[in-house]
């Protein structure tokens, strides 16, 4: 079984930065995608960044301000968030694929919250 853990969040003021992480354990090997979300209180969850074979795609919300990143050898991920705003504010979510079979998992999120 395989387990994602998030950590790195936390409250912080605007124009502040965070560092997530999200670290697999269990019995895995390489994923094929790995990728960030959020949802934030009554809105639907939505796609932060994703990291594929072919590069890292990211939300235009949040472009030249984040950057994922992973750590192939371990399967660990980044997400380095730079001038937070209010809007940002939410539970972020690691998740990850594999495409055969298909499988997708989720970690249990950590909150980020960005106020004066």
């Amino acid at each position: 079984q395989v387990q994602l853990v998030e950590s790195g969040g936390g409250l912080v003021q605007p124009g502040g930065s965070l560092r997530l992480s999200c670290v697999p354990s269990g019995n895995f090997f390489s994923f094929n995608v790995m990728g960030w979300y959020r949802q934030a209180p009554g809105k639907q969850r939505e796609l932060v960044a994703e990291i594929t074979s072919g590069g890292t795609n990211y939300a235009d919300s949040v472009k030249g301000r984040f950057t994922a990143s992973r750590v192939n050898a371990k399967n660990t991920m980044y997400l380095q968030m730079n001038s937070l705003k209010p809007e940002d504010t939410a539970v972020y979510y690691c998740n990850a694929i594999y495409f055969v079979p298909r499988r997708d998992y989720w970690g249990q999120g950590t909150q980020v919250t960005v106020s004066p």
